[in-house]
Formats: C-alpha cells, structure tokens, sequence
C-alpha cells in the first residue's frame, strides 16, 4: 500500500447537498403526480359517434341480410336485396337524425 494521500479527501455530510437532494425528491414526486395519465373513460361525443356508426352499420347490413334472406327464398334476385338495402340506410339515416336534433317539448 502506498503511504501517499488521495487528491481528494473525503468530506463528510454537507448539509446543503441533503437539502438539495429532498427538493429534487419532491420535484420529481410532484412531476410524476402532474405527468400521471387521467382516463375517465369514453367522452360524450365519442359515445354519440360510436352510436351513429351502429346506426348506419347496422341499418345498411340489417337491410342487406334480410334482402338476401327474401331473394334467397322467393327467387327475386337482386330486386329484394336492393329494396331492403335502401329501407335499411333510410332507417339508420332516420335514427341518426333522430338522435342528433335537439328534443321537442310537446
């Protein structure tokens, strides 16, 4: 071993460096709090959207399924299936609309 003294010498606790070393604690506590995400769910507007798309979705293959239902059993292909597909987008586009004007107070 070597009787030489390091360069450095230890220095005991400093006060100052805790004192720095509790703020950056409470700093990145405070980060993480404020940086944490906040899901509450689906928003109102998506859950009207989510509806309007099952509306028109479901009136147009609703109507295309049971005209091909009536074409497969009566033998009036195409005819059925292309009544049924439009009563099927005129009803979706009735509930769309339906849902998106305001109440009437009767």
């Amino acid at each position: 071993m070597s009787d030489e003294k390091p360069a450095r010498e230890f220095i005991g606790e400093d006060a100052r460096i805790d004192a720095l070393e509790e703020r950056l604690r409470a700093a990145r506590e405070r980060e993480d709090e404020r940086n944490r995400p906040t899901v509450k769910g689906a928003s109102e507007s998506e859950k009207l959207g989510s509806r309007v798309l099952s509306y028109l979705l479901g009136g147009i293959l609703g109507g295309a399924v049971v005209g091909w239902t009536i074409d497969w059993f009566a033998g009036t292909s195409p005819w059925g299936l292309l009544v049924m597909l439009f009563l099927g987008i005129v009803v979706g586009f009735r509930s769309i609309i339906r849902i998106s004007s305001p109440p009437s107070d009767k």
